[in-house]
């Protein structure tokens, strides 16, 4: 049992920036708008927020360090977006381009701030200080205590909270409806008084601001050092939203498989069995890659994307 622990434990450190993230994605992509940046948006998140918990460690009481840190990547991926936004929304610029922009941008910019602002491209933070060896009273839980209560961190049962609330907003409220009719038909939605322009907007804005979360997230219990990089898990994210058929429910499984694919190509050395096998650490290495592939290449035709997602709105076209 102490192995499954260990799985399950460890795939939710994979798993929750990946649903995350990918849920951001599902606010643009809802909306009519594809976000290619998701990678660039959780760079730009973790750059700010480790940077701010590096900095202020002796400051802040642990608590409010994490929510602050949290609030400053949410709040950077929001004026991320707005570029993205800008460029999709009013200029008409090709959706692709733009977000790949970010991305390169996103990745420069922060080896460089980062060089510029303490010397260094790598940015330490004390990330064992927001881990919980027990939850009380849950911890005890035969079983469901190991899995879920213990050696996990605050950010894990984040991700939780923002996969409900994304699914009720979208699926149970007047801004889900509008925001989901832009993005299958916006002419129709123009024509009963809905804005497409904000709603849009506002569709892009919330995905960064998740991305943006979903990279200190992911810097949280993975490593306690940031270099620049998220290690592609915006691209991955962009992998669950399809796989996931753009939807929140089916989002969390994708997740979770991810999740495990990342466990096996980063941990196989602590799972006996996988160790003992005679396969190199590259064909690990990649696991999650060629999963990806594979996956994609079976689910993505049986997938529905909104129909409208990449079309620039034209008010005039009927």
């Amino acid at each position: 049992m102490n192995i499954v622990y260990f799985i399950i434990q460890h795939t939710m450190f994979f798993m929750i920036p990946l649903m995350i993230v990918a849920l951001g994605g599902l606010f643009s992509e809802k909306s009519g708008v594809v976000n290619i940046a998701l990678e660039g948006k959780m760079i730009m998140g973790a750059f700010t927020g480790v940077l701010f918990i590096s900095t202020f460690q002796e400051t802040f009481s642990i608590p409010l360090l994490l929510l602050l840190g949290l609030l400053i990547a949410l709040a950077t991926g929001v004026v991320v977006s707005v570029f993205h936004a800008y460029a999709a929304i009013n200029l008409r610029a090709n959706q692709i381009i733009s977000g790949v922009a970010i991305n390169m941008f996103a990745a420069a910019f922060a080896v460089y701030a980062s060089k510029l602002l303490t010397g260094t491209q790598n940015l330490h933070f004390p990330n064992n200080w927001f881990r919980i060896e027990s939850v009380p009273l849950l911890g005890s839980i035969p079983v469901i205590g190991p899995l879920f209560f213990q050696n996990t961190f605050v950010t894990t049962y984040l991700g939780f909270v923002i996969l409900a609330v994304s699914a009720f907003v979208l699926y149970k409220t007047k801004f889900g409806l509008r925001l989901r009719a832009c993005g299958e038909h916006p002419q129709a939605a123009d024509s009963v008084g809905v804005s497409v322009v904000k709603m849009r907007y506002a569709g892009v804005l919330i995905s960064g601001a998740l991305a943006g979360l979903g990279g200190l997230v992911w810097a949280i219990p993975i490593t306690g050092i940031f270099s620049g990089s998220v290690s592609g898990y915006g691209f991955l994210a962009l992998a669950v939203l399809i796989f996931g058929g753009w939807r929140p429910g089916k989002i969390l499984f994708a997740a979770f498989f991810f999740g495990i694919m990342q466990v096996i190509s980063r941990s196989y050395i602590a799972i006996p069995f996988l160790f003992a096998l005679p396969i190199s650490p590259v064909v690990y290495r990649i696991l999650p890659f060629v999963a990806t592939l594979i996956v994609l290449a079976f689910t993505s035709k049986n997938t529905m994307a909104p129909k409208a997602v990449g079309q620039p709105y034209d008010k005039g076209v009927r």
